[in-house]
């Protein structure tokens, strides 16, 4: 983790700075691609998400609920960025694996894709190792020997819990977001974020 920039001065000021500058390009309705591995690639678009609703809404939504972040393709990108700057990136993509996961109907498909998420992320010095505990490993371990779309289920909720009451608060507080949201809420404010005006009946 990333507490100290005396710890990691020049790696830590770079991602800093990187995550910054990803989140202005953002908000200038630029496009870039943040490879995640194998959870492939986040769209930084100006686009809409699911729900019909501009940008500026969409980031101000985001310290709502941690729910509404991860609903936000934009967020779950923003997130994702500020994560990488704590050296903490792989909680989220071993997250989003399990949502792509569980949406498998192969059960073939399953049992491959079963073992791909644990070697990466949950078996001893995995390359994205999680931080969950033993029992919850062992658990998982045993969950493989019979794969089913929520074999991953106890390990993904306790990484979520995580990022919800560690990772998420940080991300509220860092400059960058407190930045897009000031940026997001004075767009919303404006004159031209709104509707034309409605003529006045008297």
């Amino acid at each position: 983790m990333c507490r100290t920039l005396a710890t990691f001065p020049t790696t830590c000021l770079e991602r800093a700075k990187e995550f910054k500058t990803r989140l202005g390009i953002f908000l200038h309705k630029s496009e870039l691609g943040s490879d995640t591995g194998s959870v492939g690639k986040f769209e930084w678009s100006s686009k809409h998400s699911k729900e019909d609703r501009n940008f500026s809404e969409d980031v101000l939504e985001w310290k709502e609920s941690f729910d509404l972040l991860l609903s936000s393709k934009n967020g779950v990108a923003a997130f994702h960025a500020f994560l990488k700057t704590e050296f903490s990136e792989e909680n989220l993509e071993f997250w989003l694996a399990c949502e792509e996961f569980k949406k498998l109907r192969s059960a073939t498909k399953l049992a491959s894709r079963a073992h791909k998420i644990f070697e990466e992320f949950i078996c001893r010095e995995a390359p994205k190792e999680v931080n969950i505990d033993h029992e919850t490993r062992e658990l998982t371990r045993m969950n493989l020997q019979a794969v089913t779309a929520t074999c991953f289920d106890v390990a993904q909720g306790k990484t979520r819990t995580l990022m919800e009451k560690d990772s998420y608060p940080r991300f509220l507080k860092s400059p960058a977001y407190r930045d897009l949201e000031a940026q997001a809420s004075a767009t919303s404010a404006s004159p031209a974020s709104r509707g034309p005006a409605e003529p006045l009946h008297t």
